[in-house]
């Protein structure tokens, strides 16, 4: 059976050998087989095909070519007549040797052994010995010389047939795939800039006579537009997928190569247009899934999920999609919804360690952190050494409060992506990084200093944006144990160690201000005005400055200029949130608050404006609901902040919630517990439930720390209302001491 398999192959081979003639006279050429001979012996078939060369088919050719010859009119018969018989038996012996190559080329590939592609190689020479002059078989020959890797001898062939013929399309194509092997093979550097004669140039050139030749050949012109593509070519990449297109306006493959070519050079927009083209109905799960990662891109989430849904609908159970869509809903908030297609990818595929991890930040964004852990664990188990996985489980450790739990899984992590030689990749230094960022955090939050300090240190020697966050996180550490000289003297130990990044110089101006340095800090910052983009950074970072100084019309002003500089939409977030902040800082709560929402109107999910907007509301006592709403969201996306906390309890406070309130209020005291205003709500806390000596020893507190903080961070009006707090609950303390203590005897 194994052999009539491979002679029913060699028949197929030779039905589609077009090139090969009919034999003289219109005869039936002897490639054409009765069916039933499919079914012969291997060597039953063989030895018939020698008879194709036999002495009786000579004769019977030659016989037949002198009487058709004989009837030509004013034509000298011999003369006819001598040249055809021996091409009649050349051509025999190349049909013969074509066809035992189409032999050996099946078995070679059944088979898989090289030897048999030697000897087909070895008939195809024989034929063309036969019938030097057959383009078809040259052909042949060199596509076998492609496929078994003898790229060389397969070029020479093929430019050898395109001397013969420079319009030979099959040549043309042959060339063609040998350029596309070698570039996939990157066997030539490619780029923008390419020098005349490199493969991709080459490839180039042979596409485009290719669909010169066959102009209507849409996979052709798909071809060449790829490689204007690769070439950075982009508008001769898409006149030719424009030509595809309208050639086959459905095809699929032309539309989606079409958007990419748009969506590589940046333009998103134009790369969702292009497949929004095609009539929903027309689309298919491809163009669905493409259109809906452009609408990921342009931040059209509800698009996206529809257009992911659509892609589901129409190949239900692809896990691609369903992880596209789970995703895509899970980054529009819709938790639930995300949460039930993560559960039906781990139905599917239980061992993949990322659907739990993504399962897990579903939970805690719901708030429940203990299943959230739980889910987190299943991850590292499937995947030890998955760093997300492992980020993850040091990051509910600290949600809840576990910090030293914590500390031991981020240092893990950090070992996990220690080398001894102190080389690190970009990646591996980036990841080593973050790593070491939420250690230092974890003490910071601790009030380890010493240990905040040394990780911090750690990301210093990462240089780059690294030392950047490094230098932050020290100056922060020292910031918030009130050890100012020492934050200003990491300051300048950065500044000096990178005298060009202003971002460093920025962070020293900013601690010279906050310490009484005012004119040094602001002087500092203004020096690096330039003319250039970068000095909306430098405007941003003065009117920060301005604002803590309370030099309310100079910060106005700063942020005017800002403006000015700023172009891209996202850009305009911080910008609006820093005249909410400035606004606010005045007692100008309207605006404050319309600024804020112009925020959320371009980011809904900014953290620290959901906060502050939601912490300006509680705190006013209007719209409580809506006040608790945002902070909870706030909370939500970043559960170890201590202020987000601190304004939860705080709402919840002003809701008469208090069971909730003191939760919360507490977890911030812990967090932040060199901050004056928590202490000050925690007593508020203690005060109305009645434990007025709890409330007095927070108060004390909030003194404590106002005392120690920098003069910017300090309201006097705030200290003095703590002040007033604090006399009072002692005058009630005492008061109470008085009453149960026992009286003195009378004398």
């Amino acid at each position: 059976m194994a052999q009539a398999r491979r002679l029913q192959g060699l028949l197929q081979i030779r039905r589609e050998y077009k090139r090969i003639p009919p034999g003289p006279l219109g005869m039936e050429s002897p490639r054409i087989m009765r069916a039933d001979h499919s079914l012969q012996p291997l060597w039953l078939s063989l030895a018939a095909a020698s008879l194709l060369v036999s002495p009786a088919w000579n004769a019977h050719a030659q016989s037949a070519v002198a009487k058709a010859d004989s009837s030509a009119p004013n034509k000298t018969t011999q003369a006819k007549a001598a040249p055809v018989a021996p091409q009649s038996s050349d051509r025999a012996k190349a049909y013969f040797h074509a066809g035992m190559a189409a032999i050996y080329e099946e078995q070679a590939m059944n088979t898989g052994r090289p030897e048999f592609a030697s000897h087909a190689i070895e008939e195809y020479k024989a034929a063309l010995n036969a019938d030097p002059g057959s383009p078809d078989l040259n052909n042949a020959l060199a596509d076998l010389y492609l496929r078994t890797g003898r790229t060389r001898e397969a070029e020479a062939t093929a430019r050898g047939l395109l001397a013969a013929d420079p319009n030979n399309v099959d040549a043309h194509k042959l060339l063609g795939r040998i350029y596309l092997r070698q570039l996939g093979e990157a066997q030539n550097a490619v780029s923008s800039a390419s020098p005349s004669g490199n493969t991709l140039d080459k490839a180039i050139a042979e596409f485009e006579k290719i669909v010169e030749l066959q102009p209507k050949s849409v996979e052709d012109h798909m071809l060449l537009g790829q490689l204007y593509s690769v070439k950075h070519q982009t508008k001769k990449a898409e006149e030719q997928f424009q030509i595809a297109q309208g050639i086959d306006p459905d095809s699929e493959d032309v539309v989606l190569n079409l958007a990419r070519l748009y969506a590589e050079n940046g333009d998103i927009a134009h790369a969702a247009q292009v497949i929004e083209a095609v009539p929903a109905a027309d689309r298919s799960a491809k163009m669905e899934f493409a259109l809906g990662a452009a609408y990921d891109q342009l931040k059209r989430s509800k698009d996206a999920i529809a257009a992911y849904q659509r892609a589901a609908d129409q190949e239900p159970g692809d896990l691609r999609t369903t992880a596209a869509l789970a995703q895509a809903l899970l980054s529009d908030n819709q938790l639930d919804a995300a949460l039930k297609q993560f559960k039906a990818l781990a139905a599917a595929d239980p061992e993949n360690a990322e659907t739990f991890v993504r399962i897990s930040e579903i939970q805690r964004r719901q708030g429940k952190y203990e299943e959230a852990l739980a889910t987190i664990r299943k991850a590292r188990k499937k995947d030890p050494n998955s760093l997300e996985a492992g980020y993850n489980e040091g990051l509910l450790l600290d949600v809840l409060g576990r910090y030293d739990d914590s500390a031991d899984v981020f240092s893990h992590m950090v070992e996990l992506t220690s080398h001894a030689n102190g080389a690190y990749t970009t990646e591996e230094k980036n990841n080593r990084g973050i790593f070491l960022e939420r250690l230092g955090a974890v003490y910071h939050e601790q009030n380890k200093v010493d240990l905040a300090i040394a990780t911090y240190q750690k990301m210093i020697a990462l240089g780059g944006d690294m030392a950047l966050r490094g230098y932050q996180g020290q100056v922060d550490t020292y910031r918030d144990a009130k050890m100012f000289d020492k934050a200003i003297a990491v300051s300048r130990e950065a500044a000096a160690a990178d005298p060009r990044n202003s971002d460093l110089k920025l962070m020293l101006a900013g601690e010279l201000t906050d310490e009484g340095k005012a004119d040094e800090g602001i002087a500092m910052a203004r020096s690096l005005l330039d003319n250039s983009s970068k000095d909306r950074t430098v405007w941003l970072t003065l009117a920060q400055m301005y604002t803590r100084l309370r030099r309310w019309k100079d910060a106005e002003d700063a942020l005017n200029k800002a403006e000015a500089l700023t172009t891209k939409k996202e850009d305009r977030v911080y910008l609006l949130f820093l005249r909410g902040a400035l606004a606010e800082r005045q007692k100008h709560l309207d605006p404050a608050e319309r600024y804020f929402r112009e925020v959320l109107a371009i980011d809904p999910n900014n953290a620290m404006t959901l906060n502050y907007l939601g912490y300006m509301l509680a705190d006013k006592g209007t719209r409580l609901t809506e006040a608790l709403s945002l902070i909870r969201k706030a909370v939500e996306l970043e559960p170890m902040n201590g202020a987000y906390l601190d304004s939860l309890g705080w709402a919840y406070f002003k809701l008469g919630q208090y069971e909730m309130a003191e939760a919360n209020l507490r977890q911030a005291a812990e967090r932040d517990q060199t901050d004056p205003t928590v202490h000050d709500h925690l007593g508020d806390l203690y005060e109305k439930t009645g434990r007025i000596r709890l409330a007095a020893a927070q108060w004390e507190l909030s003194l404590s720390e106002f005392s120690k903080s920098a003069a910017a961070d300090v309201e006097p009006s705030e200290v003095a209302k703590v002040q007033k707090k604090l006399e009072n609950a002692r005058v009630k303390l005492a008061k109470e001491d008085s009453l149960t203590s026992p009286a003195k005897p009378t004398e």
